[in-house]
């Protein structure tokens, strides 16, 4: 089974990440998720690493929101289509949106690092996307928490990491 994890850098984050991060901790957060959830054929996902200005132009256009956010997703959940028939590759699963300006003041804010910061909204990013959300209320949201900790432990990134 293959998933396939595309990453993008908006343009202004060009060349202004540190060198000693890892951006394919990301795609390993992401495979993470999909390892551990049952059932889960192949499939694709977008991921875009921006700044504050972008994702709150995002937050603002998609959601209604007139603010920065950490992370957006953007799930795939039209009805299939009567003139496109899916073949044997990977389904659209749907893109995330990430701003490391939120990544490195949370990271500050929460005693972790930058990677284990990037990872978590990756994996909350990647739960959103296959259903899980946190605001439908208190069962969900801790559903959603074991989802991400036990991710993130795998990937050896539990808290304070």
């Amino acid at each position: 089974m293959q998933h396939i994890v595309e990453i993008s850098l908006a343009e202004q984050l060009e060349g202004t990440l540190p060198p000693d991060l890892d951006l394919n901790l990301v795609q390993q957060a992401i495979l993470a998720v999909f390892a551990s959830e049952p059932g889960i054929a192949a499939c694709e996902v977008g991921v875009l690493i921006t700044d504050d200005a972008h994702i709150h132009t995002l937050n603002r256009d998609y959601r209604g929101v007139d603010a920065p956010t950490d992370v957006l997703s953007f799930a795939d959940d039209g009805p299939p289509s009567a003139f496109v028939v899916a073949g044997s590759g990977p389904r659209y699963l749907g893109d995330i949106a990430i701003s490391y300006q939120r990544v490195l003041a949370q990271a500050a804010e929460y005693g972790h690092s930058p990677a284990r910061e990037l990872a978590y909204l990756a994996t909350h990013g990647t739960l959103h996307l296959l259903g899980y959300d946190h605001e439908r209320g208190p069962e969900d949201a801790a559903a959603m928490r074991l989802r991400e900790e036990t991710v993130m432990a795998e990937l050896g990134l539990s808290r304070g990491a």
